[in-house]
C-alpha cells in the first residue's frame, strides 16, 4: 500500500501558458455598467524537456509591468520522461544555506514557497492560497477521494537563479528554461511582470501536477493546456480565490492577454475551428497564440449550459488512449451546433461574456404559410424563429415594441431600430437583427450569425440559401443580463406583381 506522500509523487509536468497583456480597448460599456476513478496510465512523449513557447511580441518588458501593447514573456515547457513516471521524495534542503543566500521560506499545507524577492503581503499568502486551490482541484476533477490527501508541492519563486543554485535549490540537472519548470513535487518559477500574471503561472503549473498525480496524464496536448489555462484563470476577492474565473474585465488580469489574442487573430482571419484545437500538436506550443486558443475553448465549453456538464466528464477519459475520438462520440449529437455557437463566440468575445444568455436557441423551422407573429427576448442571443425561409423567395419583416437594453443609471429603453448613442458592431444598441441559418451548420451556412442582416422596423429578406430564420437584437455577450422585455416580428412572404394579379 503506497503512503498518501507516494500517491501525489506521479507529478511529472511543467507546463506554464505564454500570454499577453491586454490590447485593444473593448468598445464602450453601457453606463454603469468536478467521479470515477480511472486507471493510471502515463503519457509518454519526447523527452525534449524544454522548449520555448514562443518570443514575446514587444522588447517593451524590460522592466516594469507591461504596457497594453507588450506581451508577456513566452513560458518554458516541460514534458514527462522516463524518470518522472515513478513516485519521488523531495530532496531535503539545507535550511541554514538557504537563508544564508537571502532566501525566504513561506509554507502552506500544500505548497512550500522559497523565494527571494521581497517579503510583501502578496508574496506571504501565495501558500494559503494553494491551499484554497487544493480542494478546487479535487472537486473540478471529481477526485473528492484525494481531499484529505497530504500534497507537499515545493516551490521555488526566483527573482535571482543564481541563488538557488547556490543555495541547492535549482539542480545542476534541469535542463534550461526561460519562465517555468516543473519536476515531480517541485516548481520553478522566475518572477513576473505583475502579481496576477506570477499567481496565474503557477496556477497554471500547478494544474498539471495535479492532473498527474491524479491521473498519471493529462490528455493530449490541446486538453493539457486548456485545463491549465482555464483553472490558472482566476479571481480573488477578499483573499478568496476562485479557479477557472471568466475576468470580468482588462484591469482584473493584468499581463494575461488570453481574449486580446483570440480577438486580434480572429480580426486577421485567422479564427481557429474546434478541430483546429483539437489537432494541436506539442510543436504548436512554440508561440503564445495556441495558448489562448486552448483557454477560450475550455471557457466556452465550460461555461455553456448544453455543454457545460458533458466537458467535465472528460477526465474520466483521460486514461483512454483514445481522448479526442471519445470527445467527438460525446458530443456527436450536436456536434455542428458546438462548431457553429463556437465561430459566434470567438467572433464576439469579449470580457464578462455571459454564456448563458447568448447560447444559441437552436430549434428547426417549418415553411412559412401565411404571415407569422413572433416573440424576440431582449436578454438573449440568437433566438430560432421556428419559420423557414425559402431560397428564390422574398420575406417582409416589420418588428415592434419596446424594450430595456440597460438598466443604469437608469433604464435605457429601446425599439426594434436601436438607439444611436452607442453602436456595436457597427450598428445601433438593440437593433433588430436576423440571421437565415440552414440545417447542416456547416462554416459557410453559419455565416448568418456573423453578418447578419439590420431589420429594425422593418426590412425586407430575400434568401439565396433555405433555412431557419433566427433573430435578436444587437447586443454584446456580456451585457444582456441587464436587457428586458420583448419586442413582436410579424414575417410574411412577400408577393411579386404576378401574384398580386
Amino acid at each position: 500500500m503506497t503512503t498518501s506522500y507516494e500517491a501525489f509523487g506521479l507529478l511529472a509536468l511543467a507546463a506554464l501558458a505564454s500570454g499577453c497583456a491586454e490590447g485593444a480597448a473593448p468598445e464602450p460599456s453601457k453606463p454603469g455598467s468536478a467521479a470515477a476513478q480511472p486507471a493510471r496510465t502515463s503519457l509518454r512523449r519526447p523527452a525534449s524537456a524544454v522548449r520555448a513557447a514562443g518570443e514575446k511580441a514587444s522588447s517593451q518588458l524590460s522592466g516594469g509591468p507591461p504596457t497594453a501593447d507588450a506581451d508577456p514573456p513566452a513560458l518554458a515547457e516541460t514534458r514527462p520522461d522516463e524518470d518522472f513516471a515513478q513516485p519521488k521524495l523531495l530532496a531535503p534542503v539545507d535550511e541554514d544555506r538557504v537563508a544564508a543566500h537571502g532566501i525566504r521560506k513561506f509554507a502552506g499545507e500544500h505548497l512550500t514557497l522559497y523565494t527571494d524577492l521581497p517579503a510583501d503581503a502578496e508574496i506571504a499568502r501565495l501558500p494559503e492560497l494553494f491551499d484554497q486551490a487544493y480542494p478546487q482541484w479535487c472537486a473540478y476533477f471529481q477526485r473528492d477521494d484525494l481531499a484529505e490527501r497530504a500534497w507537499p508541492l515545493r516551490g521555488c519563486l526566483m527573482s535571482d537563479a543564481a541563488k538557488f543554485t547556490a543555495a541547492g535549490l535549482l539542480p545542476d540537472d534541469l535542463p534550461a528554461f526561460k519562465n517555468g519548470y516543473t519536476r515531480g513535487m517541485e516548481i520553478w518559477c522566475r518572477e513576473q511582470t505583475t502579481a496576477y500574471y506570477r499567481r496565474h503561472l503557477l496556477l497554471h503549473e500547478a494544474t498539471h501536477a495535479f492532473m498527474f498525480a491524479a491521473f498519471g496524464t493529462c490528455g493530449p496536448p490541446w486538453y493539457m493546456e486548456a485545463m491549465a489555462e482555464f483553472l490558472g484563470t482566476h479571481a480573488l476577492d477578499d483573499n478568496r480565490l476562485t479557479l477557472g474565473a471568466f475576468p470580468a474585465g482588462p484591469d482584473d488580469v493584468p499581463g494575461w492577454g488570453r481574449i486580446r489574442m483570440v480577438r486580434e487573430a480572429a480580426a486577421a482571419g485567422r479564427p481557429l475551428s474546434v478541430e483546429e484545437i483539437l489537432a494541436f500538436t506539442d510543436d504548436a506550443y512554440l508561440r503564445n497564440e495556441p495558448y489562448a486558443w486552448c483557454w477560450a475553448l475550455a471557457a466556452f465549453l465550460d461555461g455553456h449550459p448544453r455543454y457545460h456538464d458533458r466537458f467535465r466528464r472528460l477526465p474520466n477519459e483521460l486514461a483512454a488512449g483514445d481522448f479526442n475520438p471519445r470527445v467527438r462520440e460525446i458530443f456527436a449529437d450536436d456536434w455542428r451546433q458546438l462548431q457553429a455557437e463556437w465561430r459566434v463566440f470567438i467572433y464576439d468575445l469579449d470580457f464578462g461574456d455571459d454564456l448563458v444568455r447568448s447560447a444559441i436557441d437552436f430549434a428547426p423551422g417549418q415553411p412559412l404559410e401565411g404571415e407569422q407573429e413572433l416573440a424576440v427576448r431582449a436578454d438573449r442571443g440568437w433566438q430560432s424563429s421556428g419559420v423557414w425561409l425559402a431560397a428564390g423567395q422574398t420575406y417582409r419583416l416589420a418588428a415592434s415594441g419596446r424594450y430595456q437594453v440597460a438598466s443604469q443609471p437608469r433604464p435605457w429603453w429601446c425599439e426594434p431600430g436601436g438607439v444611436t448613442i452607442r453602436y456595436i458592431h457597427g450598428r445601433p444598441l438593440g437593433m433588430l437583427l436576423a440571421a437565415i441559418v440552414p440545417d447542416d451548420f456547416d462554416h459557410d451556412s453559419t455565416q448568418g450569425f456573423l453578418s447578419p442582416v439590420a431589420v429594425g422596423l422593418g426590412a425586407t429578406l430575400a434568401p439565396v440559401q433555405s433555412g431557419v430564420l433566427y433573430l435578436r437584437i444587437n447586443d454584446h455577450p456580456s451585457e444582456l443580463s441587464d436587457n428586458a422585455g420583448t419586442l413582436q416580428v410579424r414575417v410574411g412572404r412577400q408577393r411579386d406583381d404576378r401574384e398580386r394579379k
